[in-house]
């Protein structure tokens, strides 16, 4: 005989019970998707690297004897300004990039492509992380182009194998972290319009105030003490040092720590803004995820 109050199945969200099969071939959608739009936008890479090179070709040959006038970490003598000026150039190809993926993100969400992204039954941080993902690894790509070009130029990073395993985890959870930053900035701009601004805003302040670019000890013998203490608190200085660091086979102290504190602390934010219920944009008339 049939029940008059038949059992309640109860099926867990498609989110909760897909296959890591599901998971993946999501996540390389994303990626794939990413990539593809780099690919056909065929000036991206070209812009990319005409900042950095033009820093390595002119600038460098300007500062190449003042630079090398004392030791500086973690060469131990006299340096080259080419050779300590890279890790900067490849942090500089690094934070444009993730910039670029931001102003990305914004475009997809004034096409609505945001809200079918984030509506998808997958973990919201999952598909955010796979974004985070995509723009790291198009920042790894340009980077290799970058250092390339550079090395038909005569600067390159020493290659001993063990020293070049840390210093690709290093560009990888670097890349992490500024992209990180860029899907944090992305929740805050509403406009494309507004959006050269508010880079403009985040790139140079990270960028000057940092040692990518000249070392610590430089800003502090020429007497800006504040702009030292603003370089040592800048999580891309840490992101810079270990990577300079790093593939010269040396410890970078606390700054792995630093960068991967702040990839968390930025990510975190970033997945708790783009929730629709609540998160930094609720009150802007616009929801974020469309």
């Amino acid at each position: 005989m049939r029940s008059p109050h038949p059992a309640t199945v109860f099926t867990p969200p498609l989110h909760r019970r897909a296959p890591l099969a599901h998971v993946a071939g999501a996540v390389a959608a994303i990626v794939g998707r990413e990539l593809q739009r780099f690919v056909q936008q065929r000036g991206r890479l070209v812009s990319a690297l005409v900042r950095p090179l033009l820093w390595l070709a002119v600038f460098a040959a300007g500062f190449r004897h003042d630079l090398g006038a004392q030791p500086t970490a973690p060469y131990g003598a006299a340096v080259d300004y080419a050779t300590y000026v890279l890790p900067g150039l490849m942090g500089m190809v690094m934070l444009f990039n993730g910039m670029q993926s931001s102003l990305a993100l914004v475009y997809d969400r004034e096409m609505g492509l945001m809200r079918l992204l984030l509506t998808a039954p997958l973990p919201r941080p999952l598909l955010l992380g796979a974004r985070l993902l995509a723009a790291a690894v198009l920042s790894l790509v340009q980077v290799a182009a970058f250092l390339a070009v550079a090395a038909l130029m005569g600067s390159t990073l020493p290659w001993q194998p063990l020293a070049a395993l840390g210093g690709l985890l290093a560009l990888l959870t670097s890349a992490l972290m500024l992209a990180a930053l860029g899907l944090l900035l992305s929740v805050t701009v509403r406009q494309l319009e507004n959006f050269a601004g508010a880079m403009n805003f985040v790139i140079f302040p990270l960028y000057f105030l940092s040692t990518a670019l000249y070392p610590l000890w430089k800003l502090q013998s020429s007497g800006a003490g504040w702009v030292s203490a603003a370089a040592r608190l800048n999580p891309f200085t840490h992101a810079v040092e270990w990577m300079r660091f790093a593939f010269h086979g040396q410890s970078a102290g606390a700054s792995p720590w630093i960068v991967l504190g702040t990839l968390v602390v930025c990510f975190a934010l970033a997945c708790w803004a783009y929730d629709p219920r609540r998160g930094l944009g609720r009150a802007g008339g616009r929801g974020l995820a469309g």
